[in-house]
């Protein structure tokens, strides 16, 4: 054998060696590959199954809140409902001497009118308990914030600006003005 034909052996043993380690290292190449796409579907399951646990979290979220806000809407009104019931409940006692005032038959004037200012005490007590006080007074200053002035009047005996007469007592609880006092303004 001549030189020139062993370099063809070699090379075509070469060649068929160098084809086998492409053939090799495409089938690792491809086995990477099935790998590396095993390994996303893997991570593509993992994801869509977090994805599916977070919208289920979101949605019950979304149910309680919808709960929460009915339940609170729905115990306001019954707030609302018992304090005007309460209210009212308090009241009543007041009606009955009214009605008792209405029902009297007597000609004694002094025991009718015995019988209304106690009642208005009772009321009285019973604004009080409930935290209501009643403003607007002669001789008071005049704040358009709490008075209605209805009417103005010269008086020399009140200072400028103040209140000379009350024609509805103003009421408030706290910082609410539940009436303002409609009054007479001194110039």
């Amino acid at each position: 054998m001549n030189k020139g034909e062993n370099m063809a052996d070699e090379k075509k043993t070469n060649d068929a060696e160098q084809t086998a380690a492409e053939k090799e290292t495409k089938k690792k190449k491809k086995l990477d590959k099935k790998g590396e796409i095993d390994s996303l579907n893997a991570e593509i399951e993992k994801l869509t199954n977090e994805l599916a646990t977070l919208k289920d979290a979101h949605l019950r979220t979304l149910a309680e809140y919808d709960n929460f806000r009915k339940r609170s809407q729905r115990e306001k009104e019954a707030t609302y409902g018992d304090a005007k019931a309460n209210t009212l409940k308090t009241l009543l006692p007041v009606l009955d001497n009214f009605d008792r005032a209405a029902d009297n038959k007597t000609d004694d004037i002094e025991v009718y009118r015995k019988g209304i200012e106690m009642t208005l005490t009772q009321l009285g007590e019973i604004l009080k308990n409930l935290e209501v006080e009643s403003f607007g007074e002669v001789g008071d200053e005049f704040d358009p914030n709490i008075h209605s002035a209805v009417m103005t009047v010269e008086n020399a005996d009140l200072p400028e600006n103040s209140v000379a007469g009350v024609f509805e007592k103003g009421y408030k609880m706290g910082d609410r003005i539940l009436r303002f006092a409609t009054v007479q303004v001194t110039n």
